[in-house]
């Protein structure tokens, strides 16, 4: 196989179908490539939900990618009749003045109340009294916590908007070749060759949006710049669900001030009797080859002692579900939305750091742009490799 096309696509999760999608649009040739067939349970976007909120605490550079990823999942939504985004809220809570950090970022909450100002955000600002009287889902919460509510926030159904992102860019004439490992990547004067299992392809221009496979893709200077966090996601089964009114909200409790004491979660799914919930670790590394996809019991167990227990009205011990996904994190957990320092023809988007599917579509947006006309309609500045120099 020897195939041609404007534009390449290595790795169609999150970043890469949505990038897929708004190249096609634009009425260039593009081919996207994956090892596997997304969406897949192998990498980052799988296990049914993922919260979004438009007043994004880790910096307002990141807010137009959101604000324009609802926009084109609400398309989506018209054209497909299928549900991707649904606003039932999203609640960030921390202890006293909300000074805690959340991905590295401190005073999670009050950037994120900042944020919400500066971009005319609806959203409330609530003391635990408050939370505890509106969401009883909340226990053991003493009054003074601090908390950020935005109507408009909620989640994403990742394996839904992958799927409904690809299949569109396939209406728009990509082409999608699954099941195939990228070998190399090497550009040649004014275009680039991708060395595949599965023959070779060129391009004019690459875009790596490989999240875990990343590093050991395109090595130097990924391979020190990203590292790989094996992460869980949990479901414990409900004994009483009546505290989850239909206005139940996603949320992200920090209950200490580091960003290890903390946990995330989302309503009980329609027709389940559990709560997905989950935390983040950032101590011990693994690489998408040798992360473990099972979870122990114990893991979960550990899980529910260390966060759950007195803490979600109703959940029980006992986890009807659980799975694994990897986080690529940089030093500063931000992202990286940069080209290659010695292939200028190769785009690099990767490295989410463990909070990109929400601006997911943005992204892929903005990269569709520069790659088209050179110009992305947003600020990629902050994304760059200049600031670990």
């Amino acid at each position: 196989m020897d195939e041609t096309a404007d534009f390449l696509v290595v790795g169609l999760g999150a970043m890469g179908s949505a990038a897929l999608d708004q190249l096609a649009q634009s009425g260039a040739s593009v081919i996207g490539l994956d090892r596997f067939a997304p969406p897949h349970t192998m990498g980052s976007s799988h296990g049914e939900t993922r919260i979004t909120r438009q007043a994004v605490g880790e910096g307002a550079a990141y807010v137009p990618f959101v604000l324009d990823a609802h926009r084109i999942w609400r398309e989506l939504e018209a054209e497909t009749g299928e549900s991707l985004l649904r606003a039932c809220g999203a609640l960030v809570m921390a202890p006293g003045g909300g000074t805690a950090s959340h991905h590295g970022k401190p005073n999670f909450v009050e950037n994120s109340i900042r944020t919400a100002r500066a971009f005319a955000i609806p959203h409330e600002v609530l003391d635990g009294r408050e939370v505890a009287r509106r969401f009883p889902q909340f226990l053991g919460l003493d009054g003074s916590e601090t908390a950020y509510f935005e109507p408009g926030g909620g989640y994403v159904r990742p394996e839904a908007c992958i799927a409904a992102q690809l299949s569109r860019a396939r209406r728009r004439g990509a082409a999608i070749r699954t099941g195939v490992t990228v070998l190399s990547i090497v550009q040649n004067g004014d275009g680039v060759r991708v060395e595949t299992s599965a023959g070779s392809f060129s391009a004019g221009a690459v875009l790596v949006s490989a999240g875990a496979w990343t590093a050991p893709l395109l090595g130097a200077p990924f391979d020190r710049l990203l590292s790989v966090k094996r992460q869980l996601l949990h479901w414990y089964a409900l004994d009483d669900a009546r505290a989850y009114g239909p206005d139940a909200p996603v949320y992200i409790w920090m209950h200490g001030t580091t960003d290890t004491e903390y946990f995330y979660g989302f309503p009980p799914q329609a027709g389940e009797a559990s709560v997905k919930v989950a935390t983040e670790q950032y101590a011990a590394a693994t690489t998408a080859e040798a992360a473990d996809r099972a979870v122990a019991p114990e893991e979960s167990a550990a899980m529910y002692r260390h966060h759950i227990a007195g803490r979600l009205a109703g959940a029980t011990p006992r986890a009807v579900r659980s799975a694994a996904c990897l986080y690529t994190v940089t030093p500063d957990r931000d992202f990286i939305i940069d080209r290659h320092p010695e292939q200028e023809r190769v785009l690099v988007v990767s490295a989410c750091s463990g909070h990109g599917f929400k601006h997911s579509a943005g992204i892929g947006n903005a990269v569709a742009g520069l790659l088209t006309t050179g110009r992305s309609p947003v600020d990629l500045a902050p994304f760059g490799l200049g600031r670990f120099r």
